[in-house]
């Protein structure tokens, strides 16, 4: 059985937009770096639309990837989709998505939707 290994490219934290911030996701990080919530907010995330609450871009990344090492600066912390890219419910789901992906996570190229569902040590139940 194969086992999956992070290859801490930052693919996964890259792009022009992040995921969305619940509520816990901004107490938490808030407390973690040690900021009100009101200056977490003003320095650290930007708001779409009407609703949706996102972490600043910098460089094309999430503003807590750190280019130089690779890693998540809030890693402890950081919000549940981040925690569990690159296996989202929707992975599960079918080998279309599986192969979407498989496309964005160079760790899961070694992989094929057989080897994925082998992966018994995973919470599939999110």
């Amino acid at each position: 059985m194969k086992t999956f290994v992070c290859k801490r490219c930052g693919a996964c934290c890259q792009g022009e937009s992040t995921v969305s911030l619940t509520e816990e996701d901004v107490l938490n990080i808030a407390n973690y770096l040690g900021l009100s919530v009101e200056n977490f907010l003003k320095d650290y995330t930007i708001k779409k639309g009407e609703n949706r609450l996102e972490m600043r871009v910098v460089n094309n990344h999430c503003i807590f990837f750190d280019e130089k090492e690779n890693l998540c600066l809030i890693h402890p912390v950081k919000p549940k989709p981040c925690k569990d890219w690159p296996f989202p419910r929707a992975i599960w789901e079918s080998e279309e998505n599986f192969n979407i992906i498989k496309e964005s996570c160079p760790a899961l190229s070694e992989f094929s939707y057989k080897d994925l569902l082998s992966l018994t040590c995973l919470n599939r139940v999110r």
